[in-house]
């Protein structure tokens, strides 16, 4: 069985590394020689994708940071939490720099005789080549051609990232902020550094001495002793109608992309992978090919979910939104009743750590 994927980012090394490690062999595909990992990106892993990653991808304990608590607040009611979710004894989450993943899989990869990466401007043309492509580029030629039918949403906000370097702290507690201008992010990397994740509407553009401004003015626990790696992009919800077309899936960012704010974008990938790769373990065993096949069963399997879950994401998003333009603080008050009912905390906690099928 051969594989052809289409991309060289953090997803496609991951689904690469998962291939390898059944003996399939892969072929990456760049449209460049050099990727460039933005070291300012980092994401949060949770416990059960945590698990799956380390047994079927590849081990990344040593570059881990574990979370056991995420407070949520409103800028509207400060000294009031809205939700917590906590876990004494054990992590909700893990926090991981984007660029120490991509390097940990890169080498790794790079050692594995099942594993080669080509440059290749002319994507349409090696379509015929592979048993399955997978294609994770969402501006490629392949992408224009056979997946350009999706459901599309602007938000008309940036978010601008950084790291904090600190006073050392025992800093195990994630916390997000809703303010006046969009949901802000702290996320703990060390006991000395911390991940800043903050969403602004464009109508509120502001500059980098404005957004180092606001990261203080919200700051409640730091000592802070430098803010750097300071970097932005572009927000934008999209679910991809058909995840397929004949040979070639539709993977990653391409079928499902959605806000920052709740830390699941990577976590609905991994949640995917989990899926593609049973339905590829269950036809080996059975002695099926890998064709087209694979696609429809995957798609069959999870583009309901992901559609859900996105769009449940994209409901957080808007009941905040809403609220930050309200002057009462009726919305927020009816979330702080929820978020004190033990048995819906518990039911928020499951679906943030497994999705939707657990």
């Amino acid at each position: 069985m051969r594989v052809g994927i289409l991309g060289d980012g953090l997803t496609s090394l991951t689904l690469a590394k998962a291939f390898v490690n059944l003996n399939i062999n892969v072929e990456v595909y760049s449209e460049k020689k050099k990727q460039i990992i933005d070291q300012s990106r980092t994401i949060g892993i949770t416990k059960s994708n945590l698990e799956f990653f380390n047994d079927n991808i590849i081990n990344i304990e040593k570059i881990l940071w574990r979370l056991n608590k995420i407070e949520i607040n409103s800028q509207k009611l400060p000294k009031e939490e809205l939700i917590k979710f906590e876990n004494n004894n054990d992590q909700l989450f893990s926090m991981v720099r984007n660029n120490k993943l991509y390097k940990i899989l890169e080498t790794n990869l790079k050692k594995n005789k099942f594993y080669k990466i080509s440059y290749k401007k002319n994507l349409l043309s090696i379509l015929d080549k592979h048993d399955l492509i997978i294609n994770l580029n969402p501006i490629n030629l392949v992408s224009k051609k056979f997946f350009s039918n999706k459901i599309k949403k602007n938000y008309q906000s940036v978010a601008y990232t950084a790291h904090l370097k600190h006073n050392k702290i025992n800093n195990r507690t994630a916390s997000q902020i809703f303010t006046k201008i969009g949901p802000l992010a702290f996320l703990p990397l060390s006991h000395t550094e911390t991940s800043v994740v903050y969403s602004i509407n464009k109508s509120d553009f502001i500059k980098k001495e404005k957004f180092i401004e606001l990261i203080n003015y919200h700051n409640s626990k730091y000592e802070i002793k430098e803010i750097i790696k300071i970097s932005s992009f572009e927000l934008n919800f999209i679910n991809l109608r058909s995840y397929y077309y004949k040979n070639i899936l539709a993977f990653g960012d391409l079928i499902h992309k959605i806000h920052p704010l709740a830390g699941q974008g990577f976590n609905m990938t991994i949640r995917d992978i989990k899926i593609l790769l049973k339905i590829i373990k269950n036809k080996i065993e059975l002695g099926l090919p890998i064709d087209t096949s694979v696609n429809q069963e995957f798609q069959n399997k999870i583009k309901h979910t992901n559609f859900i879950f996105s769009n449940g994401i994209d409901f957080v998003y808007e009941f905040f939104n809403i609220d930050r333009k309200i002057k009462n603080n009726a919305l927020i008050k009816s979330l702080k009743f929820f978020g004190k009912t033990e048995s819906l905390n518990k039911i928020f906690k499951k679906i943030a750590d497994k999705g939707l099928i657990y």
